[in-house]
């Protein structure tokens, strides 16, 4: 038996195939199907719940039904966030992902991740803190790939702020670069595990005792979206000094 185990005609074990293992194509596809077919009754459960929450109709007669009906929206919008995510990181992976690059203004995209966050920056009691807005320089980017990359570092870090803290959001000119920075100072990681949170679907605390919401997806989206418009991007932590997130893109 020891013999024929040891046979050089025998492939390895990993040649050999196992049955029902998806390849990567295969699951990318089967993630696009997914997501697809979750936005739909998303977007039924969040559009009627807002109804629900507004009264449109008519009173609903207690208001713990509004509570109720705020809480399915706010669980809605959290799910169909993870959705686009998802399809997001398919696209990125793929290869998929056209950018179209253009001089871009770095107030206007801060300026509107700003307010989007808005509501989720005060609900965590964080504020959002911007350094010489005004003068914030131009870069070259894809205005949807900014928007995004800058929507994704600036919500990990509120979502990782204590209480009546703020994140500074700072740009500056570096020769030909332009290089955005996200501070946050929240807990920090031990730099050992960034080369692990840089993969999708990663967080910094197991995912069974973690406080935080996510599925891991904003730093590795944020990272292959800058990498895409000719950046690059680089995290910087410590375990109880918070995390700086450094972007660096071509002015323009």
């Amino acid at each position: 038996m020891a013999n024929a185990l040891a046979s050089p005609d025998l492939p390895p074990l990993s040649a050999q195939p196992i049955p029902g293992r998806l390849d990567d194509e295969a699951k990318r596809s089967f993630l696009r199907m997914i997501s697809h077919e979750l936005r739909t009754p998303l977007n039924s459960i969040i559009g009627f719940s807002e109804v629900l929450r507004q009264e449109l109709c008519g009173p609903l007669g207690s208001e713990q039904y509004k509570d109720y009906a705020a809480f399915i929206s706010e669980s809605g919008h959290k799910m169909l966030r993870l959705v686009n995510q998802i399809v997001e990181i398919v696209r990125l992976e793929s290869q998929a992902e056209a950018m179209d690059l253009a001089a871009e203004p770095l107030d206007l995209a801060i300026g509107e991740a700003i307010q989007t966050l808005a509501a989720e920056s005060q609900a965590l009691g964080v504020r959002l803190t911007v350094e010489g807005l005004d003068d914030m320089p131009t870069v070259l980017a894809d205005a949807r790939a900014l928007r995004t990359v800058l929507l994704n570092l600036m919500q990990n870090g509120l979502s990782h702020s204590p209480r009546g803290d703020a994140v500074r959001v700072r740009a500056y000119r570096a020769g030909g670069l332009v290089m955005i920075e996200i501070q946050d100072h929240g807990p920090g990681l031990d730099p050992q595990d960034l080369p692990r949170l840089m993969r999708p679907f990663e967080q910094g605390e197991h995912t069974l005792t973690r406080a935080g919401d996510g599925a891991g997806l904003g730093l590795p989206i944020a990272k292959l979206l800058t990498e895409a418009m000719g950046g690059n991007l680089v995290v910087r932590t410590s375990s109880g000094a918070g995390l700086t997130a450094m972007i660096a893109l071509t002015a323009a």
